[in-house]
């Protein structure tokens, strides 16, 4: 029991730390954070965030790997059983909810890929990549079984990365030209909507035409 309670309180820390490092990271980028800034955020002693992360080198390191693990979440155990037009929904639904609901975690996300993923590079080359190869596999399965029109797996998976998370990357800019405070769950239960009906109607599938709880 006790093992247990000490283990809800680590995940609980990390939590809090990384929060407060997503934070920090999208006002000062990496360069001009420092871990006594995170840890001021963060409400911790600055020893007790080097007792979780050494270093702001494999902090960041774990905010980035936490993040993508996130995003594919919602699209990693699937089966070639599942009904595709339902996975897709889900998983559109998902993206978008997190891109505008968590908007630091797209930036972050794009900042490190503009220049040229340095602190990604091996994890992409083998977590991510093993995921997508898994991820296509199955859709080619659903198209071999009949369940969906074919189309390029890779490509279908990188049209929902770009249009969801294009909601937060650029969320200043269309809140502004939309002439919007910020998004309502209205707003967010259209976008998936809209970009569920697109992806999925291209794949030969049809959207349920009614959000989906999250």
């Amino acid at each position: 029991m006790r093992k247990s309670n000490k283990g809800r309180i680590r995940a609980e820390k990390t939590q809090i730390i990384l929060q407060a490092a997503e934070t920090e990271f999208v006002k000062h980028g990496y360069k001009g954070t420092s871990i006594q800034a995170i840890s001021d955020a963060a409400g911790l002693p600055k020893a007790n965030l080097l007792y979780y992360f050494s270093s702001k080198e494999k902090l960041y390191d774990a905010l980035l790997k936490n993040i993508i693990s996130i995003w594919n979440q919602a699209f990693t155990e699937i089966s070639e059983q599942d009904d595709p037009a339902k996975t897709l929904e889900q998983y559109i639904h998902s993206k978008v909810e997190q891109a505008i609901h968590y908007p630091n975690a797209s930036k972050i996300f794009a900042a490190e890929i503009i220049q040229g993923a340095p602190n990604l590079n091996e994890y992409l080359r083998i977590e991510t990549r093993t995921w997508l190869k898994e991820s296509c596999k199955i859709i080619n399965s659903w198209i071999t079984q009949g369940k969906m029109k074919k189309v390029d797996p890779e490509k279908l998976i990188f049209l929902i990365w770009s249009s969801t998370q294009h909601y937060a990357t650029y969320q200043a800019e269309l809140l502004i030209i939309t002439d919007k405070p910020q998004y309502l769950q209205k707003d967010i239960n259209d976008i998936s909507a809209f970009l569920c009906d697109m992806v999925l109607s291209g794949c030969g599938l049809t959207a349920s035409k009614k959000p989906i709880d999250q």
